[in-house]
């Protein structure tokens, strides 16, 4: 039953997510948290901080840890295959569609229309990141550390991943002065 699951779960959050893998993040949340219970907020919060830290789009890597986690190998190769397919399938129908309408105001209106919903639920997704965050340290902590990414990365222009692997090690020493 894990199988189905793994392929329902995660071919719903990736035919759903308009816009590609940050679309689909939220909609992969509601599947992997809050549906099928695999993993908790604070487990996705790593899940999803390790992917982007590593090269390459964010569903897929999201999609073959769950998978791995839950049913092992079989599990990543179903879990990548329903986050894959879909969007590879889709994607040609829509070219050829889009290719043939670009002109339309009616693709143009849609196109437009969806892109505030995709906002919304990052800005969803995100203040459930903090609200986990705010839980697991503290308020002044979690702005504090959020302060310090922002100016490394947008101030010092410090890639991301090197941000994270620095989080991962101070959260590693606060962790050993417990």
């Amino acid at each position: 039953m894990d199988w189905i699951d793994l392929i329902i779960g995660f071919f719903v959050a990736n035919v759903l997510g308009y816009g590609g893998g940050p679309a689909s993040i939220p909609l992969m949340y509601n599947q992997i948290v809050t549906h099928y219970g695999w993993t908790n907020d604070t487990e996705f919060s790593n899940i999803l901080a390790l992917g982007n830290a590593l090269p390459g789009p964010i569903a897929t890597k999201i999609a073959a840890f769950v998978g791995y986690d839950i049913a092992g190998w079989p599990g990543m190769i179903l879990t990548l295959a329903a986050t894959i397919i879909p969007s590879a399938v889709a994607l040609i129908f829509l070219l050829k569609l889009l290719q043939k309408h670009r002109q339309s105001p009616i693709v143009k209106g849609m196109t437009l229309l969806v892109q505030p919903v995709v906002a919304i639920m990052m800005v969803l997704l995100t203040w459930q990141m903090i609200d986990t965050s705010i839980g697991s340290t503290n308020l002044w902590q979690t702005i504090g550390i959020a302060a310090v990414a922002y100016w490394l990365m947008e101030r010092k222009k410090i890639h991301p991943a090197i941000v994270i692997c620095i989080a991962f090690v101070y959260g590693g020493t606060v962790l050993a002065n417990i």
